[in-house]
């Protein structure tokens, strides 16, 4: 009777441990869901990338990420998009670090590339990769990857850098699909779906 207290007393102990271990000190890994939205703009001249995605950690004390930045293939061509901002609205924060727990954050992500570059949105297929560089860790994690397909008819639209190029994740056909959104007319806002209520999710 003494040894099976005294077991049962040593499993609670290592139990206990173990719960306060992984509490107080595992802070776990960071994952990006899948972006729900992703936009093709353009700022100043220059190209512009949005996604909005969820981001959650493993652990329960969370992870800081220091900073997002994309990496943009198309053909041959390879653009870092390095200069992260993001925002529900605007005006939208430079990203300057961003506390990633377990019930994870939705934000809107805004990447801009290195100024004066001579990357364009031309027609091709495309493969994004989301990076992020966690305190602490000195290796850089990709978080997620997804590839997209920008027709010629969405690439002329960029001649007019109001314009942008909207890819929605269609759950039912599994595969992101792209439409044009126009600038809202005066008195009047666009919405995601097409409905003319609310704002664009980058406006």
């Amino acid at each position: 009777m003494a040894l099976a207290s005294i077991i049962i007393s040593t499993v609670s102990l290592l139990l206990s441990i173990t719960v306060t271990i992984a509490t107080l000190w595992y802070r776990g890994k960071v994952h990006m869901l899948r972006p729900m939205l992703i936009g093709f703009l353009s700022e100043e001249g220059q190209p512009k990338l949005f996604l909005r995605a969820m981001m959650y950690a493993t652990g329960k004390r969370g992870r800081m990420v220091e900073t997002l930045f994309l990496r943009v293939r198309r053909g041959d061509s390879t653009q870092v998009f390095n200069f992260w901002m993001y925002g529900e609205t605007k005006p939208e924060i430079i990203g300057s670090g961003l506390m990633v727990g377990e019930n994870g954050v939705a934000l809107n992500h805004y990447f801009l590339p290195p100024k004066a570059t001579a990357f364009r949105f031309l027609a091709g297929e495309y493969f994004i990769e989301v990076h992020a560089k966690i305190l602490n860790r000195s290796k850089l994690v990709v978080l997620t990857a997804v590839k997209l397909s920008l027709s010629e008819e969405f690439a002329t639209t960029f001649a007019d850098p109001s314009m942008g190029i909207l890819f929605r994740w269609m759950a039912d056909f599994q595969c992101y699909r792209g439409e044009v959104h126009e600038p809202p007319a005066v008195g009047r806002s666009h919405s995601v779906s097409g409905a003319g209520r609310g704002k664009l999710p980058w406006a």
